[in-house]
């Protein structure tokens, strides 16, 4: 049975929606771009870059666009090239891309028993374009194509009045309620829950679902993590346009991993040192284990449900791999090792702290040639 080296959340460079959904994040800051992304890199050089002997071993890939992850036509490469490589995959989609999904039913068996697809239900949206029939097509295309399969809603004070008909709706297609997310508010910097409800109320609105997702994101969610996280080490944020790896959202710029292929990933773990408000994907990263200190329930039950015929969203395959913990396939540090990595996360938070200042003020107070070759010198430190 594979078990899981490394998660990786991977950002589609996409901020173009046939959607418009009103809790999405790029519709809050206004973002949303009309042509579709750029890729520096194509889709064998990523998969060559994120193969199982340079990233240690078998392992799970989100994959996430800011806008719908499916509309660029090299996502049906780029996920074949990954599964090659042995992967598992999850992709975030509103469901609504027919081409894609046809062309994923080409691949090979054993790859679509390795991919999830994570349907964010934009009920609303769907209900204005329409478009219902469509995005349950593609959900039972995939079920049928023996892919594992989430229905997910992010709940928003607009889509209250249709909660019964949100409930018939998943028992009459999925057998089962959709699982409920926790939509946040990105405009404010503590990133607060998007609601104008109390958070009484809105677990009593919401919680309805009985989404062991939602109970989980409410759990941790505006509280802030101060334990020992692996982050950087066992997992990573990857974006895709670039390849740019990062330590998290938060975390250290680590390399470019697709600008040489045959240099090995410098992993290092952020510690105690995260500057989020909170792990507002905690149903992810902290589920999958990056903080061992935690006692979480397992991912497989952030994606699963039991349908009222008894069958399962998730197939066997995926479920025992995302009911493991990164700590079964890695190496737990000693008390010592954390305290050396908090060493130096501390060490390297001041000198940046202090480069951004010098920065600041060469910009300031510097002629433009003397600036180049100045902050040309600073960013070797």
């Amino acid at each position: 049975m594979d078990k899981i080296k490394r998660f990786i959340d991977i950002a589609v460079p996409v901020q173009t929606c046939n959607l418009r959904c009103p809790y999405c994040y790029i519709a809050q800051e206004d973002k949303f771009l009309a042509a579709l992304p750029y890729f520096m890199y194509d889709a064998k050089t990523m998969g060559k870059a994120l193969s199982k002997e340079r990233l240690g071993g078998v392992c799970h890939f989100n994959l996430c666009g800011g806008g719908e992850t499916l509309l660029p036509p090299q996502m049906t490469d780029v996920l074949y090239e990954l599964l090659a490589q042995g992967h598992y995959l999850a992709v975030v989609t509103n469901g609504t891309v027919t081409k894609r999904f046809e062309e994923i039913c080409d691949f090979p068996k054993e790859f679509r028993k390795r991919l999830l697809f994570k349907f964010s239900f934009p009920y609303t949206e769907l209900r204005r374009l329409n478009k219902f029939d469509a995005f349950w097509d593609n959900v039972h295309r995939m079920k049928n194509a023996g892919c594992s399969f989430s229905v997910e809603l992010t709940p928003n004070d607009e889509t209250i009045p249709y909660i019964d008909d949100i409930k018939k709706m998943c028992i009459e297609q999925v057998g089962a309620l959709c699982h409920i997310t926790v939509a946040r508010k990105e405009t404010d910097p503590d990133l607060p829950i998007l609601t104008s409800l109390s958070r009484e109320d809105y677990i009593k609105t919401w919680g309805s679902f009985d989404s062991e997702l939602f109970r989980f994101k409410m759990s941790t969610f505006n509280v802030k993590r101060k334990e020992f996280c692996y982050a950087g080490y066992w997992t990573a944020t990857l974006n895709l346009g670039t390849g740019i790896l990062r330590q998290c959202y938060c975390g250290k710029y680590i390399q470019n991993i697709f600008k040489d292929l045959d240099k090995p990933i410098k992993w290092e773990a952020i510690g105690t040192h995260c500057t989020e408000p909170h792990c507002h994907n905690s149903h992810v990263w902290l589920t999958l284990g990056d903080i061992p200190a935690l006692d979480t329930p397992t991912y497989s039950c952030m994606r699963n449900r039991v349908c009222d015929d008894g069958s399962e969203w998730l197939q066997p395959d995926m479920k025992k791999f995302l009911s493991g913990k990164l700590q079964d396939n890695n190496t737990v540090f000693t008390e010592k090792e954390e305290k050396a990595v908090n060493r130096k996360m501390a060490v390297e938070g001041a000198v940046n702290t202090v480069a951004l200042g010098s920065f600041r003020w060469i910009r300031q107070h510097t002629p433009k040639k003397l600036r180049v070759k100045i902050t040309n010198k600073l960013k070797k430190y």
